[in-house]
């Protein structure tokens, strides 16, 4: 067998000539990278706000905020000052000491949603993943449901994250195909069906795990009622309610959760994505006290996790939204957003769903697939991106000006109607 140390050394050879275009840049990317994404051609050198500009020097609205990542837009000022203070001082200790910026983000975080305890992760499917550890070992010693036999209810056209574990629950082929044997435990029932809800808790339910909204699966928005009968249903049967907010949370809808526009509270929430500010990964999960404070030293745990960089970014997340103003910003030019894209209805667009300044344009039959039209509007100077093929997923930055949102919104009208 050829070993690594049996290969003949490189011949000597002059440098490589430094990429000098997007098509010398994604060649790169080709060559060298796995291709687990398909990426529009557009390579990103820079970004302010709500705008990005590529290697050549044009710019672009970014109309996707990497899937609600970005909803401060790109290199806030409040953001990457506190990033750069702490990049000064320290950015790592692991969770084997303390340090002085910890307890704080946590305590802050609790407050900004309301809740008792923080968890704090790096990325949104390790607070999935936690969640569900918490949610098992909570049945297991407070419900008195044996070891190995805790269920969790989940809904179908999920999307929670890319782990093996998370992938078992699926009911996307492309996440699901070739990646088996898959993680038992999970009973999967049609999202927004609350009826079928119902009749999948048992005494064995350790816990019902929804998206508020579902993203990934073109910004669906569940029948009015529905999360509050999962509420309920969970308070029945003694299992805990766990919302998934990792692109739905942090004020993208108008609100700090999406469940607040149902009234509705989870006992666990799980954070990502906005938390890091699009600076690094921050994740969460937040929630009650007496739930998440199952798990002892030993048990769980991230080198990274609660990191004192991450923590610094994000106090400094928390602190924008303290304020109130994002949700406003969200809820205000949300309504704009849906208001001007639901009159596209019947021209060109077959249905708009979501909520804020978040929504998914199904483009009609017959119109162009959700992959041309990203295309057609990278070329109008706007960057979004499909789901689900005839579905474009619009997620502009909670920053985004009235201006802006409309020249986006002009854009969009031209490629579906043209």
């Amino acid at each position: 067998m050829t070993t690594f140390a049996d290969r003949a050394a490189p011949t000597s050879t002059p440098p490589a000539a430094a990429p000098a275009a997007s098509a010398d840049y994604i060649a790169l990317d080709e060559q060298w990278s796995t291709h687990n994404y398909h990426p529009l051609p557009v390579v990103i050198a820079g970004g302010e706000g709500a705008t990005v500009t590529d290697v050549e020097g044009a710019t672009y609205l970014d109309f996707l905020s990497g899937y609600s990542a970005l909803n401060f837009g790109h290199r806030h000022p409040d953001l990457v000052a506190a990033a750069t203070e702490q990049l000064e001082r320290v950015t790592l200790t692991s969770r084997a000491f303390h340090h002085d910026r910890f307890g704080l983000f946590c305590r802050e975080l609790a407050e900004l949603t309301g809740t008792e305890m923080v968890l704090p992760m790096n990325s949104g499917a390790e607070a999935v993943e936690s969640a569900i550890k918490v949610a098992r070992k909570w049945a297991h010693r407070v419900q008195g449901v044996p070891d190995g036999q805790a269920r969790i209810v989940v809904a179908s056209d999920n999307f929670h994250g890319r782990t093996t574990t998370i992938v078992s629950f699926s009911t996307d082929d492309d996440a699901r195909a070739d990646f088996g044997p898959f993680t038992p435990g999970f009973d999967v029932v049609p999202y927004g069906d609350a009826e079928a809800l119902a009749g999948a808790i048992t005494e064995q339910t350790a816990a019902v795990l929804v998206e508020p909204v579902q993203g990934e699966a073109g910004v669906v928005v569940p029948p009015a009622g529905y999360l509050a009968e999962a509420r309920r249903l969970c308070d029945e049967a003694g299992a805990l309610l766990i919302a998934d907010e990792i692109q739905s949370g942090l004020c993208r809808t108008g609100t700090v959760f999406a469940l607040e526009h149902e009234g509705v509270h989870a006992d666990l929430y799980t954070l990502g994505k906005a938390l890091g500010g699009g600076i690094v990964p921050v994740s969460a999960v937040v929630g009650r006290g007496d739930v998440v404070g199952v798990l002892q030293p030993g048990e769980h745990g991230s080198t990274f996790g609660g990191n004192p960089l991450a923590c610094a970014v994000g106090r400094a997340v928390v602190r924008l939204l303290s304020t109130g103003e994002f949700a406003e910003r969200a809820a205000t030019l949300g309504e704009r957003l849906h208001t001007r894209l639901s009159g596209l209805v019947g021209h060109g667009v077959s249905a708009v769903r979501g909520r804020g300044l978040w929504a998914g344009v199904d483009i009609a039959s017959g119109g162009p697939t959700g992959r041309q039209a990203s295309t057609a509007l990278r070329e109008r100077g706007v960057l979004c991106k499909e789901t689900h093929g005839s579905t474009l997923r619009i997620a502009p930055p909670l920053v985004i000006t009235e201006t802006e949102l409309d020249r986006g919104i002009d854009a969009i009208e031209a490629v579906v109607t043209g």
